[in-house]
């Protein structure tokens, strides 16, 4: 599927990219783009893997002739590229805007001039029942890639996306905040105890995004089952693991634009999800602009469903959670040296 094909991944040298590099590296893939806005990190990724497979493109997705140019000659684009961060976003909604929804516009025409076979895009489940300007940002997003899928029947071009929950340990996660704070020394921070969130390792974040690109359909949207913590959990279960678990904590309150729980499948969609046992496919809604069909005309089955949250999914335990957070390299080497530096 991948033999001498060319993969272009946006955002590339985030968590993400960085995954799929050591999957793919040693694949019969021909090239891999790496397209992004930060020479410091592409030159870091450079030299961290020294592979003539990987080419590097200095640019942004907001640049429509520069995406146009990259996408030239390429078979498959992830799409990661994206701001991500809640309070930046919050604070400078516009810049957003350009990336997380212009900068996707772009890719995908570009992508569609350029006869890419397929797009995967990758989404977040701030963008169901969004309350902040990045999930918002995150929603139209999903909505322009469903939008621009709708009339590629006759193309050679498939665009569909991945909707997933906290990658654990991943760039901007709150795991290596808790880890940073118990190194200082600082008080770990959290903002209410009863949070809850998804929790997911950056390799299920490939798997879900590789799922997709082999069965994905234009307009699809596929959202992995996932487990769930609240915060009091996730913060108990990595004292345990660290081995500290009498380490002082802070409550300090939810931030701005944080919500209680996420929410991966709305009610809506969840009435028309196919369950397909370790993900559930949404297929896009065709219908046009007949406004009988949602004025006039209601459906009894969304009354008959509810979201599939971060409140109702599998809870873990202490025990749990500490097992999944040892599946971390990171964590893993964050025991190695506190060990390390214990002894010395």
């Amino acid at each position: 599927m991948f033999t001498s094909k060319k993969l272009l991944i946006t955002g590339g040298t985030g968590s993400f990219g960085d995954a799929v590099l050591k999957q793919f590296l040693s694949s019969g893939m021909n090239e891999i783009r790496i397209f992004s806005r930060d020479e410091k990190k592409q030159d870091d990724m450079r030299k961290r893997y020294n592979h003539p497979k990987l080419k590097f493109y200095i640019g942004d997705v907001r640049d429509f002739s520069t995406v146009l140019d990259v996408t030239r000659g390429v078979d498959f684009i992830f799409h990661a590229a994206a701001l991500k961060q809640v309070p930046s976003c919050e604070f400078h909604p516009m810049e957003a805007v350009k990336t997380n929804i212009i900068g996707t516009d772009n890719v995908l025409e570009a992508a569609i001039q350029n006869q890419v076979s397929k797009v995967v895009c990758l989404s977040t489940d701030k963008a169901c029942y969004p309350v902040n300007a990045m999930g918002i940002s995150k929603a139209m997003m999903e909505k322009v890639m469903i939008a621009k899928s709708r009339n590629l029947d006759q193309t050679n071009t498939v665009i569909c996306g991945t909707r997933y929950g906290n990658v654990m340990a991943s760039r901007g996660s709150v795991i290596p905040l808790f880890v940073e704070q118990v190194r200082t020394g600082v008080p770990i921070t959290i903002t209410d105890p009863n949070m809850t969130r998804f929790m997911m390792t950056l390799e299920q974040a490939v798997e879900l995004v590789l799922y997709a690109f082999q069965n994905g359909k234009n307009g699809d949207i596929f959202v992995q089952k996932a487990p769930a913590v609240t915060i009091d959990i996730l913060v108990k279960a990595l004292l345990t693991a660290l081995d500290k678990p009498n380490y002082p904590i802070n409550i300090i309150g939810t931030r701005h634009g944080e919500k209680l729980y996420e929410t991966l499948l709305s009610r809506e969609e969840m009435s028309i999800a196919e369950d397909l046992g370790t993900y559930y496919r949404i297929s896009p809604d065709l219908r046009d602009l007949n406004y009988d069909k949602y004025v006039e005309y209601g459906e009894q089955k969304i009354s008959m469903h509810q979201d599939y949250n971060s409140h109702n999914t599998e809870q873990l335990d202490v025990t749990s959670m500490a097992d999944l957070l040892m599946k971390l390299n990171f964590i893993r080497t964050t025991i190695r040296g506190e060990v390390a530096m214990d002894e010395g």
